[in-house]
């Protein structure tokens, strides 16, 4: 079954930044792996087909974010890389950068979605897991929990911009605790910076329940909060649309990880506001502890 990952506001796009430009995609993301081996690559130069004994079946932070172990079966194996038939490991896409932890105790230093495949690569030294064994991985939490507030805040962002002055979100990219977005204001409304940050950091200690939902496709696009955020631009062929619902604040289909409740980010502190050009406003802000 397919499920959407990326889509409008949080869609892969160039760079693997947010961008509404991309539309929705299903679960591929790029294929640019700076500073390693792309996964095309990394199976090109030592992956067998004939070796090959499934391919990935079940993406385990899909469903739950909070999920720091896990056990898997290797299915092909590439140049320092492996892929598994099942993962808690986030792949780099959608703005939003890849997990770090461990496999079979190697470390995991750049994970990609390519095709079918999640592709692990693993930090120099030791063997490489063979095809068909079972592994034991586990994900840096302090990374992965900080990139689950900076996700969460940023839809929390998305949202109080909308609701306050109805103005879209266009792109963006994030890192842990630290992050950008753009909208179309034009131009940016007086006090700006300090009016979105009290708005925001509100919203955040109101301690809103984040929801993850699968919903079936008629029903997402007949929904006027997926409507506004454009899911009808998720392909006909994706029959099951995954939802983050900030509950009373913004929905938007996604494929990130986030928290449980609002209060969990903390607060977050505007650092820059940019002027890009007409109907191109940028926002940085940091994620703090609360």
């Amino acid at each position: 079954m397919e499920l959407l990952v990326t889509a409008v506001v949080f869609g892969a796009g160039a760079d693997d930044e947010l961008s509404v430009h991309a539309a929705a995609t299903r679960i591929d993301t790029p294929r640019r792996a700076a500073g390693v081996l792309r996964p095309s690559t990394v199976r090109s130069l030592g992956a067998s087909p004939r070796g090959r004994i499934g391919r990935v079946s079940e993406l385990l932070y899909l469903r739950d974010a909070y999920l720091r172990t896990f056990s898997a079966r290797v299915t092909d194996v590439g140049d320092g890389a492996v892929a598994l038939d099942r993962t808690a490991f986030y792949p780099t896409g959608g703005g939003q950068p890849h997990d770090t932890g461990t496999l079979a105790g190697r470390a995991v230093v750049d994970v990609r979605k390519d095709g079918d495949d999640v592709w692990h690569v693993l930090g120099a030294g030791g063997a490489v897991p063979p095809v068909g064994e079972e592994v034991e991985g586990k994900i840096d939490w302090e990374r992965r929990h900080a990139l689950m507030r900076t996700h969460t805040a940023l839809h929390v962002l998305c949202g109080v911009i909308w609701n306050e002055w109805k103005v879209p979100v266009t792109g963006g990219n994030m890192e842990p605790l630290s992050a950008r977005m753009d909208f179309e204001f034009d131009p940016l409304p007086p006090g700006f910076g300090p009016r979105v940050e009290e708005l925001v950091n509100a919203e955040l200690a109101a301690a809103r329940p984040v929801a993850v939902e699968f919903l079936p496709r008629d029903t997402a696009l007949e929904d006027a909060d997926l409507i506004r955020t454009k899911v009808s631009l998720v392909p006909a062929t994706v029959p099951e649309i995954r939802v983050i619902d900030i509950v009373g604040l913004d929905k938007q289909a996604d494929g990130g990880t986030h928290v449980r409740r609002t209060d969990e980010v903390g607060r977050i502190r505007v650092t820059k506001t940019e002027n890009k050009g007409k109907g191109f406003k940028r926002v940085r802000l940091e994620v703090v502890d609360g």
